[in-house]
């Protein structure tokens, strides 16, 4: 499932590509016809994000609200498009460009009432401009551990299965520490880095969290694909900071990595 600098990528960049057009939408897969329909000839507006959810602002005050799950894809051609595929539930056309929504598990168009409803249930989203409160005062109520709290998109929005693994690590708290017995200061820490690295991801649409000095690289660009990350997907290999092998296992139904040394089980 894209995480949250993925989705606030695709704002970005849809924005910049279909706002203030106007819009030929269809769905070439017919489960998005009706509101397709009610969305074909309108101009988009805008495009914004929040957590994993994708909120695309039409004329007429119309909604189309997004969440892309573990199997929605965008593509988008500059010209020529091909074929949409039998899967596609989306299209977008306007006169220079062409996108592509594929697999989401929400496409649909929304009321003000209920995109508030949405807006509610989630966290803090570390890539729209709130404060770090809201985090602390969710950790601070909850006993399960702070690996699984950190996938509830009601306590930190956006936040995915990598970034997870990382800022953990990052911070050196063990993912099975109780979530409520976190110190505040760790809990802005994590926010801290979440907010950085997140943005950093936005911009250049990947992953990274290994400091390139401690591989001898200059620039996190020169790292190559498998030094991006310090725990996720690395059972087995040697820590890249104290050399102790990472550790995986299920938490929440989810895999979980960490360095038993640099994150000292409770």
């Amino acid at each position: 499932m894209p995480e949250g600098h993925s989705i606030h990528r695709y704002a970005r960049l849809h924005r910049r590509t279909f706002a203030g057009h106007r819009l030929r939408v269809s769905s070439p897969q017919g489960r998005f016809s009706e509101g397709a329909s009610d969305l074909d000839g309108r101009v988009l507006e805008t495009v914004d994000a929040t957590g994993k959810h994708l909120f695309y602002r039409w004329g007429g005050g119309r909604t189309l609200h997004v969440h892309l799950g573990l199997f929605g894809r965008f593509t988008t051609f500059d010209a020529n498009p091909p074929e949409p595929t039998a899967g596609t539930r989306l299209a977008f056309r306007s006169s220079e460009a062409t996108l592509y929504l594929a697999g989401p598990t929400i496409c649909d168009l929304i009321d003000p009432a209920e995109e508030a409803a949405i807006r509610d249930r989630l966290g803090p989203d570390p890539l729209a401009g709130d404060s770090p409160d809201r985090l602390v005062q969710a950790l601070a109520r909850r006993r399960i551990g702070i690996g699984a709290a950190l996938l509830d998109q009601r306590v930190m929005a956006g936040i995915g299965n990598v970034y997870r693994a990382e800022f953990l690590f990052l911070v050196g708290i063990h993912p099975d520490v109780p979530a409520r017995e976190v110190p505040h200061d760790d809990t802005r820490l994590l926010w801290d880095l979440a907010v950085a690295h997140m943005r950093r991801g936005e911009r250049s649409g990947r992953i990274v969290t290994v400091d390139p000095g401690e591989l001898g690289a200059r620039r996190r660009s020169d790292l190559a694909a498998h030094e991006r990350l310090y725990v996720y997907h690395r059972e087995g290999e040697p820590c890249r900071r104290c050399g102790t092998e990472i550790t995986r296992h299920e938490l929440a139904g989810r895999a979980v990595w960490w360095c038993p040394r640099c994150q000292p089980a409770p």
